[in-house]
């Protein structure tokens, strides 16, 4: 039932969006030179997928999770992408493809997937990953909760835990 849910809605969303994805895109390439942003995250049954996104950040700025990458390297229209989470639309094809789905636990990067308990790993790992969740929209806004300095410490200790807790619930 979950399937044929997200089946449904991420073909509608991509059919009815198109217009609207197609100008992103056109937007993103004049904004960055290269529209789409592809990374390798971690999905159910820890199988590796391409995650995709709209590119909201410079070129040749390294390939980590957006979160936690300097606000200089984002450009303007990468920040109202980003505001409006429209740099997430991309993955509505993922969802259609099978690899996530609309709402589960948001997937990572496999560095960090390396510092989740082996229990918590094994629970969350059961399901797809989703657009969003319960964490994603409570730390809507974790960019700004991080403070400048090493922000991946601080995102292990301060944010990462409180969204495994919030995630975990939700499986």
């Amino acid at each position: 039932m979950i399937r044929f849910f997200d089946l449904f809605f991420s073909a509608l969303g991509l059919l009815l969006g198109w217009p609207a994805l197609l100008l992103i895109a056109l937007i993103g390439m004049w904004d960055t030179g290269s529209p789409i942003f592809r990374q390798q995250r971690v999905g159910r049954f820890q199988k590796p997928f391409i995650l995709l996104k709209f590119r909201t950040m410079r070129p040749g700025t390294a390939s980590v999770a957006t979160h936690l990458v300097s606000n200089s390297a984002v450009t303007p229209f990468g920040r109202f992408l980003r505001r409006t989470k429209l740099d997430e639309l991309p993955q509505l094809w993922n969802v259609l493809k099978g690899e996530m789905s609309l709402v589960g636990p948001r997937p990572e990067d496999h560095d960090f997937v390396a510092h989740w308990p082996a229990e918590i790993r094994d629970m969350l790992l059961t399901v797809r990953p989703g657009i969003t969740s319960p964490a994603s929209v409570l730390y809507r806004d974790e960019e700004n909760m991080l403070q400048a300095g090493n922000v991946v410490d601080q995102y292990l200790k301060s944010i990462l835990p409180s969204k495994l807790r919030l995630d975990v619930l939700y499986v």
